[in-house]
């Protein structure tokens, strides 16, 4: 998994796994469109106006959560 920041765009997009084949965008609203698979599997998520949708909740800090063994990672996202 992997993410991405064009600040020139202010575009995220969150990889969940690489590309094998061509896509469907699925535009779920004005600021989020979700990648597809052929076979209906989510590729990765596009967030438009990215700045303000992650800076939004936590400040702009992205936390990664290992529920089951406890761990919790931190990291500053750029803005």
């Amino acid at each position: 998994m992997r993410l991405t920041f064009d600040p020139r765009h202010n575009i995220a997009y969150l990889r969940l796994r690489q590309k094998t084949a061509e896509v469907e965008t699925i535009h779920v609203s004005d600021e989020i469109n979700i990648d597809l698979a052929p076979d209906g599997s989510v590729y990765g998520i596009e967030l438009l106006n990215a700045s303000a949708l992650l800076h939004a909740a936590d400040g702009g800090r992205l936390t990664v959560v290992d529920e089951a063994g406890g761990q919790k990672t931190d990291v500053r996202l750029p803005g």
